[in-house]
């Protein structure tokens, strides 16, 4: 038997890259997956028909995570037309990288009102839906939150966030038999990152990763199936750097 047969699982920001990865790896190992979307409504579509030609199952759902209202109305779908939740994995997410003197309020709210804010209110939102026999909830953080970049003092503040809501959500919600982990990643080869690909920032980042390449998005939804499985089912609390050995 697959290893999330009769699972629901929902995962943010699942219209492409890394999301539409792990939407992809949920659904082939068993689950049934809610594929959530901001504003790309084709590519949640195209995640959705990609799983369903493989013989998976998925609907696409509209909701922007750091809107409160949207996460309410998204759950509100969930719980009439699956009536629970098994899996939820926090993707959704935003970066800039700008020279520390450019520092704007703005920028700031945009990375923590999605990052962080977005995380919070889905998790709240999605605990009533988890059964009393638990579930897993895996954040995706990222290598930034320990590496610490030049530029990134906004986005790498809020993987830190990200790792030590991790921690704190893995003790409070344990008596629950709910896990809560996180995947860290290095840098990802997506449409989000084109703009690092041939530059010199990606050479840097190839020169210091032990395994000497950029990763793609199948590379990280793999671990995130795991951590979404009862084949985890004794691990919480942890942050998986899956990032070729960039972090070490």
């Amino acid at each position: 038997m697959s290893k999330l047969a009769n699972k629901v699982a929902l995962v943010t920001g699942a219209s492409k890259g890394i999301g539409a990865a792990i939407a992809r790896h949920l659904a082939a190992a068993g689950a049934t997956v809610i594929v959530n979307y901001a504003a790309d409504e084709a590519g949640a579509q195209r995640t959705v028909e990609a799983i369903r030609g493989a013989g998976g199952a998925a609907f696409a759902a509209r909701g922007n995570v750091a809107r409160e209202a949207d996460v309410n109305a998204l759950f509100e779908h969930v719980a009439a037309a699956h009536g629970r939740l098994d899996v939820l994995v926090n993707n959704a997410g935003v970066y800039a990288f700008h020279p520390f003197e450019e520092f704007s309020v703005a920028e700031y709210a945009r990375q923590f009102d999605v990052n962080v804010r977005g995380l919070l209110l889905v998790t709240r939102a999605a605990l009533p839906l988890f059964p009393a026999t638990g579930g897993s909830i895996v954040n995706v953080s990222s290598v930034a939150s320990t590496l610490a970049p030049p530029g990134g003092a906004v986005y790498s503040a809020t993987k830190g966030a990200v790792d030590t809501i991790t921690r704190t959500l893995a003790k409070e919600l344990g008596p629950r038999k709910i896990r809560v982990n996180a995947v860290n990643p290095g840098l990802v080869s997506t449409e989000g990152t084109s703009g690092f690909m041939g530059t010199d920032f990606e050479k840097q980042t190839v020169a210091a990763t032990p395994l000497g390449r950029v990763g793609e998005p199948d590379d990280i939804a793999p671990p995130v199936a795991f951590l979404a499985s009862d084949e985890a089912r004794w691990i919480t609390g942890e942050t998986l750097y899956v990032s070729g050995g960039a972090a070490i």
